[in-house]
Parts: structure tokens; C-alpha cells; sequence
């Protein structure tokens, strides 16, 4: 079969997001929806319904006319393996080709180990739950996956990741889609986490975006119009390396000083908790000292919820300083909403009020006159449904659609990147 037009895919891939997304199960429909006459939406949805992408319900009640047989899409055709990497654990799951979570799994892992190992342990788990599920190797469509770093988008590959030794340049595309014979495609993690809140209802998709990861490290997702936004080599939202002090002090992973998350990002909690436990000042941090042998993000937010003043103090400062951060982005780039998400994001009422404070006080008022700050609504499985919808949208898209549609699925392609770029 001779690969269709550029008009034709887009026409396909419109009629299918249609009936995805429950804007129309009926040719009728289809057709009142995109202008499209009857013998040309007949015909294409017959190559819908033959490539197994679609299929065939009941028919609607009648309304006075004939009636007319709904059209649903396969939802369950085939199978996306999702992967949300970060500096100190991993989420993996399953997902249908609605981007619906199925399971997943949680488990602590070091990325600092390197690639092989935490690859290794990413696929493992990925096997783990396919075998749960019952899925055969063929029903896999693809694999979208997240990292904690810089990724180059187009290649799939870290770039000078700041705590991912190892992993520079390494070919995660080419090594996990050998590995389940379908195209991959990997991303920064908070691409993925802001990706997933796009995608679930509630949300104005037509809205501009930050999505702000408070974790081990501090980085930004931003979206425009709701499409994401990746910038020219996909490295668009990395404000935890911004330059937020003249302090050459504190050396921040990446090498550099003053960044944004050397000062108050999770690692700079636990290790200025540690200090304080240290020298005694906190009792609480001091009990979490002897108790684990060292001081955790978790700990200094746990004793702040607990009281303890000085713990508060630190979560206070790091609330002030990521909220200035927020309001130049606010100020620049004039969001509708920001989300803040990570484990630090979790710490309590204190540290997300000292946030919303200072971006309200360093903002121009216009910037913030309709501004929403909130928490994210998404937990675990928001990473893996971005992750999934990542390979959606490369899947259904003009570029990469017509590579696989007479065969009616993408696996045994995992190459399919490279013909996509060569048309």
C-alpha cells in the first residue's frame, strides 16, 4: 500500500482524534464535524476500520432519519510501556492507547549507577508487568520514557545530564527499542509531568502552562496553547541551573554556582538539615541523623510539619527563593496556571503559601491578575501518562502515521524514527 498524502494522513489522524476524544461516534458526525462528504468520510473510515483502529458499535437511536452505527476507537489494540526516571527511584507502567494507566510499579533506584543497571532494572520491571497483564510481545506500540536531565528530543539522548554520570549520549532509543521491537521515544520528566496534566480533563487545554517539579532538583514543563512546549534542542524549562545568587560557595551538581536548585532543591534541604542537626541546633533533624546516618529532603519536611522552627526556616528561604524564580517566569512569559508537584511541592501549606507570596509580590499585577497557583493534581501515574501520550502523539502524527498504518500497528518497527525523519 502506497504511503497516503500529507492532506489524506492529516484527514485520518483528525477523524480518529474525533472519535477518541467523544466528539463524534457516528459517520454523521464525522462528517458534520470536518466538512467532509459522505463518500469521503465512508472511505476513510473504512481504512480506519480495516487497519484495526477503529470499530463498528451499536446503532445510535434513531432521531427521525436513519439510523447510524456508532464508531469507537480500539483503545485496547495495542499497549504503551511508560517509564518515569528520577534521581533516587523509578515509576514504570502499562498503559492502553488512551493513555490510561493499567499498572505500575514503584521502585527506589539510584540513577547515578549508571545506564546499564538502571536500565536494566527499568526493563526488568516493564517485563514484570507485561507478564502481569497477559500482554504478548507483539501488542507493544511502543515505549515512552522520562529521564531526570537534559534530553535532546530528536535523538532521544541525554546531554551532559547534572546527576546522571554515565549517561552522556547514551542510546536509550536504541537500546530499549531492540529491546521490545517498537519505537521509543524519551523525554525530561517534567515535559512528561506537565504533558499529563494537559491531557486529563480539567484543565483549559487552550491554557499556558508551568508545571514545576520540586524534587531532588527543581525544573519547569511549559506548555503554549496546551501543546507543549520543548524549545529548539528540548532542553526549554531547566531553571533549577538559573543563576539565582552570587554565592560561590555552594557548588551545584552541574558544576556551577548559585543555581536554583544548589539552594532549594530537595538535596539542598537534606544537606542543610544535615548542618543543623550537625551542630545540634534542631533536635528533630538531630534524631533523624542518628536514627538514618544522614538527613533526607523528606526529614526536613516531615519536622517542619512537626514545629520545628528551624526546619520551617529552611522551607521558608526555599519557598522565597524558587517563588522569585516563578515570578520572572510569571512576569516573562505570563502563564494561566503553574502546577507545583514533586515530593518537596508535598511539603505542607507553609512552603506552597511562601511560593504563591512571593510570585504575587514580584509580579506585575497584570501577569497575576487570573493566575491560578495549585498543586498538581496528578501522582505517581502523571509521568506515565505523559510518557504514554508522548508516544501517542508521535504515533498519530503526520510524521510517523502513514509509516505504519497498513500493517495497523507500529510494532516490529523500532526503527520507525528514522523513516520519519527521512520523509
Amino acid at each position: 500500500m502506497e504511503e497516503p498524502s500529507t492532506e489524506l494522513l492529516e484527514s485520518y489522524a483528525r477523524l480518529l482524534d474525533l472519535v477518541r476524544s467523544g466528539q463524534a461516534d457516528t459517520r454523521p458526525a464525522l462528517s458534520e464535524r470536518t466538512g467532509l462528504g459522505r463518500t469521503a468520510i465512508t472511505q476513510r473510515t473504512t481504512t480506519l476500520l480495516d487497519a484495526g483502529l477503529l470499530e463498528e458499535g451499536d446503532l445510535n437511536p434513531s432521531t427521525g432519519g436513519r439510523q447510524a452505527r456508532t464508531l469507537r476507537f480500539r483503545r485496547d489494540a495495542g499497549r504503551i510501556l511508560t517509564a518515569e526516571l528520577g534521581a533516587t527511584s523509578f515509576t514504570a507502567g502499562v498503559t492502553d492507547l488512551m493513555g490510561t494507566v493499567l499498572t505500575m510499579c514503584h521502585r527506589d533506584c539510584d540513577i547515578a549507577q549508571g545506564p546499564e543497571p538502571v536500565l536494566t532494572e527499568v526493563e526488568d520491571t516493564l517485563d514484570g508487568l507485561l507478564a502481569d497483564l497477559g500482554v504478548e510481545p507483539g501488542e507493544v506500540w511502543g515505549v515512552g520514557l522520562g529521564l531526570p536531565g537534559p534530553v535532546e528530543f530528536a535523538t532521544a539522548r541525554p546531554s551532559e545530564p547534572p546527576i546522571m554520570p554515565g549517561w552522556n549520549n547514551y542510546p536509550v532509543r536504541d537500546r530499549l527499542s531492540k529491546r521490545y521491537d517498537a519505537p521509543v521515544w524519551v523525554d525530561n520528566e517534567v515535559n512528561l509531568l506537565c504533558l499529563g496534566e494537559l491531557r486529563t480533563p480539567g484543565l483549559p487545554t487552550s491554557g499556558d502552562l508551568l508545571y514545576i517539579k520540586i524534587g531532588t532538583g527543581i525544573g519547569a514543563g511549559i506548555s503554549n496553547a496546551g501543546r507543549l512546549h520543548r524549545g529548539a534542542q528540548g532542553c526549554a524549562g531547566d531553571i533549577g541551573h538559573a543563576a539565582v545568587s552570587d554565592d560561590s560557595t555552594v557548588v551545584c551538581r552541574c558544576g556551577k554556582t548559585g543555581c536554583l536548585e544548589a539552594l532549594a532543591g530537595g538535596a539542598a534541604l537534606a544537606r542543610d538539615g544535615e548542618t543543623l542537626a550537625r551542630s545540634g541546633t534542631s533536635a528533630a533533624l538531630a534524631a533523624a541523623l542518628d536514627e538514618h546516618g544522614t538527613v533526607t529532603g523528606e526529614d526536613v519536611t516531615a519536622a517542619a510539619r512537626a514545629g520545628d522552627h528551624h526546619a520551617v526556616q529552611l522551607l521558608v528561604q526555599a519557598g522565597r527563593r524558587i517563588g522569585a524564580m516563578l515570578a520572572t517566569m510569571v512576569n516573562f512569559y505570563n502563564p494561566s496556571i503553574i502546577l507545583l508537584g514533586g515530593k518537596v511541592a508535598g511539603a505542607g501549606d507553609l512552603f506552597l503559601a511562601t511560593i504563591r507570596e512571593t510570585i504575587y509580590r514580584r509580579s506585575l499585577p497584570l501577569s497575576t491578575r487570573e493566575l491560578r497557583i495549585e498543586r498538581a493534581r496528578l501522582g505517581e501515574e502523571g509521568g506515565l501518562v505523559g510518557a504514554a501520550y508522548m508516544v501517542l502523539d508521535e504515533l498519530f502524527s503526520v510524521r510517523y502515521f502513514g509509516q505504519w498504518l497498513s500493517s495497523g500497528s507500529p510494532n516490529g518497527m523500532p526503527g520507525l524514527h528514522i523513516a520519519g525523519e527521512r520523509g
